[in-house]
């Protein structure tokens, strides 16, 4: 399963995510909400792949809630790239990888798909996530 590497600017955030899709044949997710268009994010996710996210310095981190406040937008505080957004519940973890934090970012040439979820209700929001989100494994360290 190839890897796909990346992180925010100062290394205090790093990231794998593996897909057996071929990087461009990802449709990229261009939420619409506020935060994502402020920080012109391109979004993938794979229910078969995995993401892999490390804080290797938790000063540095600063997670982010909004709206329903079911997901952790990952920010760096240090350096205030956004990385991913993280939703948990108990032990599983799914997430959306943010393209523009990944060293390969220009590999993924697929289509820009405008996306609007502000009418979705918290439990329709929730069970997207679990069904078209990545699982994830999130490790802090430091």
């Amino acid at each position: 399963m190839p890897i796909h590497e990346g992180g925010c600017h100062c290394g205090a955030i790093r990231m794998r995510y593996r897909s057996d899709r071929p990087a461009a044949d990802h449709v990229l997710r261009a939420c619409q909400c506020t935060f994502c268009r402020k920080h012109a994010s391109r979004a993938v996710s794979d229910p078969q792949g995995l993401t892999e996210i490390t804080i290797l310095d938790g000063m540095k981190m600063s997670p982010y809630r909004f709206g329903f406040r079911t997901a952790d937008y990952i920010v760096c505080r240090e350096c205030g790239v956004y990385v991913a957004a993280v939703m948990s519940e108990g032990d599983r973890s799914w997430s959306v990888t943010i393209v523009n934090a990944l060293e390969d970012a220009a590999q993924f040439t697929g289509p820009v798909e405008p996306v609007d979820f502000s009418d979705e209700k918290e439990e329709e929001r929730l069970a997207r996530r679990r069904a078209g989100w990545t699982p994830t494994i999130f490790a802090r360290h430091g």
